[in-house]
């Protein structure tokens, strides 16, 4: 925080009134905005959860500290937003973190599935943290070999992680959703020109986008949740001129109503999700759908998987922490509700009449 302070001291000189804002007024700006943002929160646990133990793990740092970013950039480390070296806690998402050489010269990202990317431009940056924790591969890694629908003790959750629009809008070209066998995916979520990356669509400092990037084209909406181009009804509801955000919540409720029914019929155990508390999905002692507090602890995580649910829990919880994949990857999102819900089906009675896959 000190060179923060000391670098807007600097720049915080006096200006002439002039019609234009002066150069140091314009960092100003930028400065504010940036202390206004998400990736300056010090308070928040993105950058408090490892206070009491002092410093950082070099499996969180790379995203979670402004030393563990800058030095994974500097040293291109070959795992995705991992560095071999523990960090000082006390940092966040500062302005070194993006402005730095190595940032600059930064081009190819690799992700979890195995796949780099190149076609980020400026926004590669963000790519290095907003890529998620897992993938098809992850998944698939950990379910190998067992059957689909027994229980097996050497399961866990796989969280996909937190935020991961980077990965959702290059959809398949870097699996961060579980992929069926046998279905086609959505690639890239590509606009138009100049509205394709991070920095193309958000403000670089306060992380905002503005509704007027969009209403050029998509005239008469109120917020971004009413975007729609799609005519196809994907729910079922009979309604398509709603935005696209409409149908992704409609299935991701369908999904976790799946999920329960699922659980309680052939693994034996209810399940309850709960969207603050890890490791998010629990056993629902009472059977009431619900994850209340007494429940939502570590010691009652599910612990009832089979490879099935365990494949339909990850999409779930991908588009659940992607809170925006209505706008980076749509289609890619009603895909992987679709074919978990079908998958599910397989195996109990589920109405999937009506439902349409992208």
């Amino acid at each position: 925080m000190a060179r923060i302070v000391l670098l807007f001291s600097i720049l915080c000189t006096p200006a002439l009134a002039q019609d234009e804002p002066s150069e140091s007024e314009r960092l100003v700006s930028i400065i504010e905005a940036w202390l206004a943002s998400p990736h300056r929160d010090n308070t928040s646990e993105a950058f408090t959860h490892w206070n009491e133990e002092g410093e950082v793990p070099g499996t969180c740092a790379v995203c979670h500290s402004s030393y563990g970013a800058i030095d994974w950039m500097r040293t291109l480390a070959p795992a995705p937003g991992v560095i071999d070296h523990p960090v000082a806690t006390g940092t966040t998402v500062d302005c070194a973190v993006c402005h730095n050489a190595s940032a600059a010269s930064l081009i190819s990202i690799p992700f979890k599935s195995g796949a780099s990317i190149d076609s980020f431009g400026s926004s590669a940056v963000c790519a290095v943290c907003h890529q998620g924790r897992a993938s098809s591969q992850t998944v698939n890694a950990a379910t190998d070999g067992l059957e689909d629908d027994v229980v097996s003790g050497d399961l866990g959750f796989i969280n996909a992680h937190y935020a991961p629009s980077a990965a959702t809008q290059m959809g398949s070209l870097v699996q961060i959703g579980f992929e069926y066998p046998g279905k086609v995916y959505k690639g890239q979520f590509t606009h138009v020109p100049n509205l394709n990356t991070c920095t193309d669509c958000h403000n670089p400092h306060s992380l905002e986008v503005q509704l007027d990037t969009c209403t050029t084209c998509h005239q008469g909406v109120a917020s971004f949740k009413d975007i729609r181009l799609s005519p196809m009804d994907f729910d079922g509801d009979g309604v398509t001129n709603a935005g696209i955000a409409t149908p992704i919540a409609a299935l991701h409720e369908r999904l976790e109503q799946a999920i329960q029914l699922y659980a309680k019929e052939i693994a034996q155990a209810p399940i309850a999700y709960s969207s603050h508390a890890y490791p998010y999905f629990f056993t629902d002692i009472n059977s009431d759908g619900e994850a209340t507090e007494d429940e939502a602890i570590f010691p009652n995580r599910y612990q009832n998987w089979t490879p099935r649910l365990l494949k339909a829990a990850y999409n779930y919880q991908l588009v659940a922490k992607d809170g925006a994949i209505y706008t980076h990857n749509p289609h890619y999102a009603l895909q992987l509700l679709y074919d978990s819900l079908e998958s599910l089906s397989e195996s109990v009675d589920l109405d999937m009449t009506g439902l349409m896959r992208p």
